[in-house]
């Protein structure tokens, strides 16, 4: 296991608003770092920045020199850009200013991101949560991606957005079987092309941080799929010593 990316995940995060799920943390470290091992390369690209507690994971993992865009339109009045900049440099961190699109993602084009970074590699997209959102910005990732890219889609079966589930099941069916599912967490459901399917399927089998979730073998629309199962007692024990402000104990819910 990577302990000091652990370390990083459970503790130092935590002070930075926003939500991740620690099972989500832990398989974008899994797969950010098979795709480092692999030589895949590209951009970063996230939708729906917040506080940036997930843009923040992703430069951790990826390096301050990685090529990152982050989309959000920023709540000007609650200061959420100011206190995104501030959080990177309390954290240090890099946040290039230059791609930072600020921005509502269903207007943006892929030349907007292209222009700026190329083709993307890992693309979580975690903005509206309407069917119009999904539907433009599943467009959008899947317009911008690498032959070899994944997308990550947020609240996928959240009973609160249903129509995250719908749009997600409208990109699949439309694009046909050119992107497949291949693992699916309690909030995220990853998606890639399907010849790449299997590479990142082993990858989520095989990470050494992920030992610790159960592993069940599903099918969604037609796709083999992981699903990383998390018991509750552990969510609470979790919850609990984060609250407790004891996140450097945290980490040990996750052994």
């Amino acid at each position: 296991m990577d302990r000091d990316a652990r370390r990083f995940i459970f503790h130092t995060l935590q002070s930075v608003n926003g939500y991740i799920d620690p099972p989500d943390a832990l398989v974008f470290l899994s797969l950010l770092r098979c795709q480092a091992t692999e030589n895949l390369a590209g951009a970063v690209a996230e939708i729906g920045v917040y506080y940036g507690r997930s843009y923040f994971l992703l430069r951790y993992i990826c390096g301050n020199d990685e090529e990152i865009i982050a989309i959000d339109s920023f709540d000007v009045a609650e200061g959420q850009y100011a206190d995104f900049l501030e959080n990177g440099r309390r954290l240090g961190l890099t946040v290039n200013e230059d791609t930072v699109i600020q921005s509502d993602s269903t207007v943006l084009t892929v030349g907007d991101i292209s222009k700026k970074v190329g083709a993307v590699r890992f693309f979580s997209v975690d903005g509206g949560h309407l069917l119009h959102h999904i539907a433009s910005d599943s467009k959008l990732a899947a317009g911008c991606l690498a032959d070899h890219g994944i997308i990550v889609f947020d609240d996928t079966f959240n009973p609160t957005w249903p129509e995250v589930t719908v749009g997600v099941a409208d990109f699949l069916r439309r694009t046909e079987g050119a992107f497949s599912p291949f693992c699916i967490t309690k909030y995220k459901t990853y998606v890639c092309r399907t010849p790449f399917h299997d590479l990142y399927a082993h990858a989520i089998e095989t990470a050494a941080d992920l030992a610790v979730f159960e592993q069940i073998e599903i099918e969604f629309l037609g796709a083999k799929a992981i699903r990383l199962e998390n018991p509750m007692r552990r969510r609470i024990l979790h919850e609990l010593l984060v609250k407790a402000r004891l996140t450097a104990l945290s980490e040990r819910a996750y052994r």
